[in-house]
């Protein structure tokens, strides 16, 4: 067995990378369309959301959920106490306007975020009332209707007139809410990486949410770094994997689960924002566990349908999307976990029960 880094499991050792199987093995037949089901076009980062948005307008196909009769995985007892903080109007560059909710909660000391698509989404907590606070107390940390300007007063009225807020088409208010629960990855956000698609992912879930088509949706962003193991683990995991190693096993050789992330933070957020109850959202996701681990231990919020994001290279034959050897290798290993075999021998079915490819 050959010699393995002080800090190694003796059980691992580092596989070497195989470089006969190419992204495109695992691609979608490429001389038929693929099921509208698990359609949804995407970008490649780093981009503002918006830049470079395909021509389509509309929203792709949902498989329906029902979660009643599954047993359920082991969850957290009891919610965390989630607090929103401040909110805050973004602007973006196609026009679509966001706003975005900081919150801190009595698990951890992170900041987490949602990032909210409508202003009819408000958050419970925010616009509570605090002691002692000022109507310019409450317009400063975001719990105002309407839109700020020069001289307002009020957090509750607004005698300015503005332009009406895009109304959601009759279609559009008659569905449920598009929701995506995305763990940070400054890598392949921020730091251009092209060892995954994190980045494509994001840019493509505020795409959804902006269509006209939309009824407005929920970013769920969670500061757990690398599937949970933190920034400075993750970069001690590319360097095992720049050894030979896959995601999973260098997570392994580094004493860290395979996937060290949790849900309950965003759960408790979604509730938060009125999202919880038999209304139900539509969760973007191809991973059909984590449907299940985001309506928590009591199923406080419910997913009616699973709106699947396939990589953009995979729908494009490689002709778009991020292109890398490493990226080929987080993909192939995302499919083995699921258990699937390379697109020659995937039928349909199957290639719609890929679940475990994508965060």
């Amino acid at each position: 067995m050959p010699e393995l880094p002080s800090h190694a499991l003796p059980v691992y050792s580092p596989r070497p990378r195989s470089l006969s199987s190419k992204l495109s093995d695992y691609d979608l037949d490429l001389d038929h369309d693929p099921p509208n089901s698990i359609i949804s076009p995407a970008f490649t980062p780093p981009s503002t959301p918006g830049t470079g948005t395909p021509a389509s307008r509309w929203e792709p196909r949902c498989i329906p959920v029902d979660t009643s009769s599954q047993k359920p995985p082991k969850l957290l007892q009891a919610l965390p106490h989630v607090d929103c903080v401040v909110r805050a109007r973004i602007p973006t560059v196609t026009g679509a306007e966001m706003f975005l909710h900081l919150y801190q909660n009595n698990v951890d000391d992170k900041e987490h975020l949602a990032i909210v698509f409508g202003s009819h989404i408000r958050s419970k907590s925010l616009d509570a009332p605090r002691p002692a606070e000022t109507e310019m107390d409450r317009m400063i940390r975001g719990a105002y209707t309407g839109r700020l300007h020069p001289g307002r007063t009020s957090s509750r009225l607004d005698s300015q007139p503005h332009p009406a807020p895009r109304e959601p088409t009759l279609e559009a208010t008659r569905s449920s809410p598009l929701v995506r629960i995305h763990s940070e990855c400054y890598t392949g956000e921020t730091a251009w990486s092209a060892r995954c698609d994190c980045g494509e992912q994001l840019d493509e879930a505020a795409r959804l949410m902006s269509l006209p088509s939309s009824s407005g949706g929920v970013i769920i962003y969670l500061r757990q770094e690398g599937r949970g193991i933190g920034l400075g683990e993750k970069l001690k995991a590319y360097n095992l994997q720049d050894l030979g190693s896959d995601t999973v096993e260098a997570n392994l050789l580094l004493r860290h689960p395979a996937d060290a992330r949790s849900y309950g933070l965003a759960t408790a957020m979604l509730l938060d924002l009125g999202l919880g109850g038999f209304t139900g959202i539509r969760l973007l996701t191809n991973n059909p566990d984590k449907v299940r681990a985001v309506e928590g231990p009591n199923r406080e919020v419910v997913v009616k349908e699973r709106v699947a994001m396939i990589p953009l290279a995979w729908k494009t034959g490689g002709k778009r999307g991020i292109h890398s050897e490493e990226i080929e290798g987080y993909l192939r290993t995302k499919v083995g976990q699921s258990g699937t075999r390379p697109r020659s021998l995937l039928t349909r079915r199957q290639i719609g029960k890929m679940g475990h490819m994508m965060q």
